[in-house]
This record gives C-alpha cells, structure tokens and sequence, in this order.
C-alpha cells in the first residue's frame, strides 16, 4: 500500500521560509518522480514543483520559481520543498504526489498525500 506522508507547513509571516518534508512508503520512491502540488480556497489544485528519478531534474511553476527548492533525498524515501520569500498568496494546502513520469497536471499523478496547510501573513 503507497503511503505519502506530509510533515511540517504552518503559519508563517510574508518574507518567511518554510519547509515541508514528504516521506513515501510502499513504492519504489527512487524510480518514482515526485511533486507537490497545491490548493487555495474555492481553486484547482495547482502544480507547483515537480523532481524526475531518473535524473534528478526539476521543473516549476512560474509562480514559484527563483523562491522554491525542491529536493530529494532516495536514501530516506523523503521529498522536501523549501519555501523562502514567502507570500500571502502562497497560502494553500499542500500536497506531494508520487508517479513514475513527472506531469504538471494533477489527474495524472498516481498517488497523493495527505495535505498540509500553508498560511503566508501579510
């Protein structure tokens, strides 16, 4: 049974860090791309950063990119997204994701975490 495990998020003032840690089970997480994905109020979810296994490279949503980071680390089966120059409309629930081919559109991800709330103040 694949099991995605988010840890960390909270609350954090605009111009802040935060990270949030995924830890997989139940799959081979180093042939698996992974991602994180997020979801506002009354929004779609949204692709916001996604890292490939077979090369370790990363892709993001414009949004994000510059002030995001996401890593991974296969010995551990965990994946992270550090988040620096934070703003209010950041603010979302956040999700990892897991699937053996890395896409932005979140139909397409085979397995999903739980999700945890990021709020960004301003």
């Amino acid at each position: 049974q694949v099991r995605l495990v988010v840890s960390w998020g909270g609350l954090v003032q605009a111009g802040g860090s935060l990270g949030l840690s995924c830890t997989a089970s139940g799959l081979p997480f180093s042939r698996y791309g992974m991602g994180w994905f997020r979801q506002a109020p009354g929004q779609e979810r949204k692709f916001v950063a996604a890292i490939n296994w077979s090369d370790g490279s990363t892709v993001y949503a414009d949004s994000v990119k510059g002030r995001f980071n996401i890593s991974r680390d296969n010995a551990k089966n965990t994946l992270y997204l550090q988040m620096n120059s934070l703003k209010p409309e950041d603010t979302a629930v956040y999700y990892c994701a897991a699937d053996r081919r890395v896409v932005i559109t979140p139909e397409f991800w085979e397995a999903w975490g739980q999700g945890t709330q990021v709020t960004v103040s301003s």
